[in-house]
């Protein structure tokens, strides 16, 4: 069904005012020093990005692309007095590390052996946490997040930010994708290196929303060149995932195997999602389903794929698609359970508010939420559209064969 201009032109001005948020100030990434006595936690982290330098130290990289990566030491200061799962942007420059995020330290690293050092003198058992951000994130939005992230989880990993060239506006959602695409080879070679650390024992990787279909598209390019994504990648987390479900399908087998423990969070909820779905000519997205229906809850299940359902979790953000930071008890999940590869329904599970998981096919409710309604403005986009959807059949042809994809004469 196509709809007509005006219907369109109402339902993207409907959305404008959830998706370009309250705003912050610029330029944070300027060091601050600590006053003596601050009560603050610090989280360090290892950036690896392929945007193109800002040659402006408060922002260090713009949104532009470089065809050479970089690597920077950050430390970020996180203040003793906030809310879980929200990140204290200062209200004016420079930031007051006793009531706001500030970053104190920028360091660049400018080749492996001085990478592997770093690691060496931050090391948390050997762990390593890769986070990947979505669409629509400046450097220093990303570097905030997976501050928060780290703080929040309480997880003993060691964090490395790897951060792709987006230009943050609302109206590049084509070019952040295409940038996905340029950094895919890059975000490849960095796991790589990183798994040929020897101090390096296992890596998690946390992506999301359009971020996922970077890591994707990085394991699956591994996957063809090796037969499978390397051992000692334990586990891939993916949050909201803006990916087309069948696409995501011959991703996930072509990578090979054995393949690491995958887990998704979707929401049927999610906002940012269904306008996704709405550019994309109303294809599903994968962070938007139901597993607990059919065909996903047995596909899932023969496939080894965890989702975890976030619909009712509640949380401050309009657009319903940062739920897995911005929830305290889904952050700590991933903090305390996933990044030690313990299972997520057994009975030792505790979640507060509590989150309804769906496991090997199986619908359990951890905890109790309230029902969350989605907005009339949406309504329109998230109506099914008149077009052939993806049959279960579809779906599981295309988790479970054709993993070498032949040529169109064959």
């Amino acid at each position: 069904m196509k709809l007509p201009r005006s219907t369109l032109l109402v339902v993207l001005i409907s959305l404008l005012p959830a998706l370009s948020g309250c705003g912050h100030p610029s330029g944070v990434m300027q060091p601050v020093g600590l006053a003596a006595g601050t009560n603050t936690t610090q989280v360090d982290m290892l950036v690896a990005t392929t945007r193109q330098p800002s040659g402006d130290p408060a922002t260090l990289f713009n949104g532009e692309r470089s065809p050479k990566p970089f690597m920077t030491d950050v430390a970020v200061s996180i203040p003793p007095k906030r809310e879980a799962g929200t990140v204290q942007w200062p209200k004016r420059l420079p930031p007051n590390p006793a009531t706001d995020f500030a970053v104190t330290r920028v360091k660049q690293i400018d080749t492996i052996p001085e990478g592997r050092a770093w690691f060496r003198q931050h090391i948390e058992g050997g762990h390593a946490l890769v986070f990947i951000h979505g669409f629509n994130n400046t450097y220093e939005d990303s570097v905030f997040r997976l501050a928060q992230i780290v703080h929040d989880s309480g997880m003993q990993a060691t964090p490395i930010l790897f951060t792709w060239p987006s230009r943050a506006q609302l109206t590049g959602y084509e070019y952040d994708k295409e940038s996905t695409n340029y950094s895919r080879t890059a975000l490849e070679q960095s796991l790589r290196v990183l798994a040929a650390d020897p101090d390096v024992k296992d890596i998690t990787i946390l992506a999301h929303s359009m971020g996922t279909w970077l890591a994707m598209e990085s394991l699956r390019q591994m996957g063809i060149r090796d037969g499978h994504v390397n051992a000692k990648i334990h586990n891939v987390i993916l949050a909201s995932p803006d990916i087309d479900i069948q696409v995501f399908a011959k991703q996930f087998v072509e990578m090979g195997d054995p393949k690491p423990k995958f887990t998704i969070f979707v929401s049927q909820d999610d906002r940012a999602l269904a306008a996704s779905s709405f550019i994309t000519g109303n294809v599903s997205r994968l962070g938007a389903i139901d597993p607990s229906k059919e065909p996903y809850r047995s596909r899932l299940e023969r496939a080894g794929i965890t989702a975890i359902d976030l619909t009712k979790v509640k949380t401050e953000d309009s657009l319903h698609h940062g739920k897995f930071a911005e929830s305290p008890e889904i952050v700590q999940l991933i903090g305390q359970r996933l990044m030690t590869g313990q299972t997520l329904t057994d009975s030792n599970v505790s979640l507060g508010q509590g989150v309804a998981a769906v496991v090997g096919g199986t619908a359990r409710t951890v905890g109790t939420v309230a029902g969350a309604a989605v907005a009339a403005p949406l309504t329109i986009i998230e109506q099914p559209a008149r077009r052939q959807q993806p049959t279960g059949t579809e779906l599981e042809d295309s988790l479970n064969k054709d993993r070498q994809s032949k040529p169109l004469t064959q």
